[in-house]
């Protein structure tokens, strides 16, 4: 029975996605609703998941044996918990926004269907306890990233969701050369099996390789700004939810939880973390495309989120995860928000947008919201994230790091308040734009609250986030 939990929580939606497409040929309502229940499974499962770990029991299926010492199972220990809940939960959230923003558009079959499987990739790839299952799903979700970024169709968004797919794809070719070296040290894959050992440094590198390039840092993370073209709820999904976590994901999984890596690691990745910080922080503060802006964000907030998990200490993991949590919350509800601009002026040029908070002052509100807590302002769920995360890097000693992620944070503060002043204050540019769809302007509202209340209620998440230790 326990088994049979997991299998449904990453099956219903890793091949219910297919079933999407012939429901749209009989009714769109129902695809829709569909497309929602598969997520609402996998959601389900988890809660069922983190009751059983509350419990002291973990969830698990399988091992599955096969030849050449391959074997294969899902485990749903806190960490997979952690990071199901949290994708599930923003996803949902997405779709049922999708259902007011995708409406008027082509290929949206296609869409929810790629949008599905992309959640049900995640679900397997956090339950993982294999590292060639954990490459599969990592493909599953590069393909899907692949066709969503191109969901326009037109040439130039092609030509991006290329450069998306190529860079992800050849990072993770490298990534599983890097597997190949540990199974040829210790002729397994099985992460059981292989944690607490050390591998060889040729493998940790390779492995990064794979990590950086799908979490969008520095020097492999030009490949996200441009895949702002995309719908905002897919822009939402990749930068949010589903897409970049996974390479965050991957480091807690295999550096922090797994294997044993030489000290330069530890000292290394936070000066990249540092460097993407401040260079997409930069970036951010220059641009004029309001989606870029919040793209670039990403990169800045996601290196927050690496170098926390990158700290070696207790306090640095916990605030890495907490950061995983409140960024997908309020960056999900800031990509909406602009998606909500862009969808009733039609152009995502900041210089030709303002006084928008006279026209939709509900989606202003949740902009503000969202904000505040990706600024790291208190009470908002990001400050206690931030501050943790700067605390622990101090603890290492490394304190030129921390005032650079200080500069960064003050940085987050001046893009995102000249965003909000350029597009909502002033005198309105487009006096007859309104609101978007009762459903889209309810899911970032939701968001918007939701970065409000988790920090309120931060020592529920800091409660499963330790177990993960």
């Amino acid at each position: 029975m326990n088994s049979n939990i997991l299998i449904a929580g990453v099956c219903t939606p890793l091949f219910g996605a297919f079933l999407l497409v012939l429901l749209g040929k009989i009714n769109q309502k129902l695809r829709n609703a569909c497309s929602l229940a598969f997520v609402g499974v996998s959601l389900c499962c988890a809660v069922a998941a983190l009751v059983s770990l509350l419990n002291g029991n973990v969830l698990a299926a399988g091992p599955w044996e096969f030849p050449l010492g391959l074997t294969f199972g899902f485990r749903a220990d806190a960490l997979a918990v952690f990071m199901a809940l949290t994708a599930c939960v923003v996803s949902m959230i997405i779709i049922i926004y999708s259902y007011g923003y995708i409406k008027e558009y082509p290929n949206q079959n296609e869409y929810y269907m790629m949008v599905t499987l992309f959640i049900g990739a995640m679900t397997g790839l956090v339950y993982s306890t294999n590292l060639i299952m954990i490459y599969i799903f990592w493909e599953i979700s590069s393909l899907c990233c692949w066709r969503l970024i191109g969901f326009y169709r037109e040439e130039m968004m092609i030509r991006r969701a290329d450069k998306a797919f190529v860079v992800t794809v050849l990072g993770a070719l490298v990534m599983l050369i890097g597997f190949m070296g540990v199974y040829g040290e210790y002729g397994t894959f099985d992460l059981n099996v292989l944690s607490g050992r050390s591998i060889p440094s040729w493998c940790v590198w390779c492995i990064l390789c794979g990590i950086l390039s799908k979490s969008a840092t520095f020097p492999l993370h030009s490949w996200l700004p441009d895949a702002g073209v995309a719908p905002s709820p897919v822009t939402s999904l990749l930068h949010a939810a589903v897409l970049v976590k996974i390479g965050v994901f991957a480091y807690v999984r295999l550096f922090v939880k797994c294997f044993e890596v030489d000290e330069i690691f530890t000292t290394a990745v936070p000066v990249i973390a540092a460097v993407s910080a401040l260079v997409s922080a930069g970036a951010a503060l220059k641009a004029n495309d309001i989606k870029r802006v919040v793209a670039y964000s990403t990169i800045s907030q996601l290196a927050f989120i690496l170098l926390g998990l990158s700290c070696g200490n207790e306090v640095g993991t916990v605030g890495g995860l907490l950061y995983i949590l409140a960024h997908s919350v309020a960056k999900g509800g800031l990509f909406l928000c602009c998606g909500i601009v862009e969808h009733a002026v039609h152009t995502k040029d900041m210089s030709k947008i303002s006084g928008m908070i006279k026209t939709m002052p509900k989606t202003a509100v949740a902009f503000i919201l969202c904000a505040l807590s990706v600024m790291g302002i208190p009470p908002f769920s990001g400050f206690f994230a931030k501050y943790l995360v700067i605390e622990a890097i101090v603890q290492t000693g490394q304190l030129w790091i921390a005032a650079v992620f200080i500069v960064g944070a003050v940085m987050t503060v001046m893009y995102l308040v000249r965003l909000f002043v350029k597009v909502f204050l002033g005198k309105p540019s487009f006096p007859k734009a309104k609101e978007g769809s009762p459903v889209m302007v309810a899911s970032v509202l939701l968001l918007g609250v939701l970065a409000l209340v988790l920090g309120f209620v931060i020592a529920a998440p800091t409660q499963l986030a330790m177990e993960v230790i």
